[in-house]
């Protein structure tokens, strides 16, 4: 008897530590269950909130293509960036999905913040031991260089000092490192351009440069170098994607329908106009996105025309180079991109009113190419010195 309760009692026990084991384990399970719920709500709301995160940025990124000032206010607004000059201008090198002409357009502008930025954005550059076009095409990759004098003067003069830092002792001073630096954008133009019929040879080069070594000659060793290099290569303009269109034309100068008289077959063709960038388009119709036709308007003139047809007509020429063809380009039937016929332009309006509207837009946007006066300027002050 004493055996049978003793056994009962054990089994009794066995079923109470077996019944609170039981409790524990459900207990446990329970626990777990809700860490890992509460951990999957936190793995949502992270993800949600990353999402948030990626959609401001691709919207930042968007409103400084459109708008650089606008653009990286939005992304300081929103927490996505921070106002120390340092932090815009590793963004603005590392230029994820940014537009390379917006990112010129901002290290371009003269106000303080600006000024900053460009100084710690030309400093995340490393130019030791590279010659001065390796040097050139790196930085010139990183953005694309703005059309105004004023923006280009601040680029090079920090890409000059920049350089002579990386590299003392090549330049004796870094007026030197700015003239040389244009003569080669330049030379690059003069070498690659099809427009450009006469190759300056190597002896033109070196003319170019005499006595901006603080009145004394570069190495011609070092000038040898950098022209073969130059002739061999030319320097890779960034080219922006889709936006890069909307971009230009997002805030023109002036816009409206006109009348263009064809360069080959003299027919009247009405055509949607934009005046921006020191160029002017013309479309089919407002909602192309791509222009028919592209004129530069560099070293161009503007004048009233008359036609026995129109009334209020203007002409685009070329003061300089009368009967030869004028620098643009337009695509044909089979969308292939083919150099313009026109030795002139001539658009028609459809008032006086709207023709010299036109007419003073163009003359405010036309400009002769910045570098020639940007180099005379710096070689006076060179010269200045001696």
């Amino acid at each position: 008897e004493e055996e049978r309760r003793a056994q009962s009692g054990k089994a009794s026990w066995r079923r109470c530590a077996f019944n609170k084991a039981l409790k524990w384990g459900r207990a446990i399970i329970c626990l777990i269950r809700g860490r890992m719920f509460q951990a999957r709500g936190r793995m949502w709301v992270r993800g949600r909130r990353m999402a948030q995160k990626e959609k401001e940025l691709c919207i930042g990124r968007k409103k400084f293509n459109m708008d650089p000032i606008k653009g990286i206010q939005y992304l300081i607004d929103h927490k996505l960036l921070s106002s120390k000059m340092e932090d815009i201008a590793e963004f603005l090198y590392k230029g994820e999905g940014l537009n390379k002409t917006a990112i010129g357009d901002y290290l371009g502008e003269r106000d303080p913040l600006n000024l900053q930025v460009l100084q710690a954005f030309v400093e995340l550059h490393q130019f030791s031991n590279l010659n001065l076009v390796q040097a050139l095409r790196q930085f010139l990759w990183s953005f694309r260089l703005p059309g105004e004098a004023q923006k280009i003067d601040r680029m090079m003069e920090a890409f000059a000092t920049r350089y002579c830092v990386c590299n003392p002792g090549v330049f004796q001073s870094t007026d030197t490192c700015y003239v040389l630096s244009f003569s080669v954008i330049m030379l690059n133009t003069s070498l690659h351009n099809p427009n450009v019929r006469d190759k300056p040879p190597f002896e033109r080069f070196v003319s170019m440069n005499r006595g901006i070594n603080e009145g004394g000659d570069l190495p011609e060793e070092l000038l040898k170098n950098l022209f073969e290099s130059i002739k061999s290569e030319p320097f890779s303009i960034p080219e922006d994607d889709g936006n890069d269109l909307t971009h230009t034309f997002f805030n023109p100068d002036l816009e409206g329908w006109l009348l263009k008289l064809g360069g080959r077959v003299k027919t009247w063709k009405r055509r949607w106009f934009i005046l921006t960038d020191n160029c002017l388009y013309y479309f089919e119709f407002t909602t192309d996105k791509e222009p028919r036709g592209i004129i530069p308007l560099e070293n161009l003139s503007v004048q009233k025309a008359e036609d026995p047809k129109k009334p209020y007509c203007l002409e685009l020429f070329n003061p300089n180079c009368k009967g030869q063809k004028i620098k643009a380009c337009k695509t044909d039937g089979d969308g292939k991109v083919v150099e313009g016929k026109h030795q002139s332009y001539k658009i028609s309006a459809s008032s006086s009113e709207e023709r010299d509207q036109w007419i003073k837009a163009i003359r405010a946007s036309i400009t002769r190419v910045p570098f020639f006066d940007l180099v005379s300027a710096r070689k006076k002050k060179i010269a200045s010195k001696q």
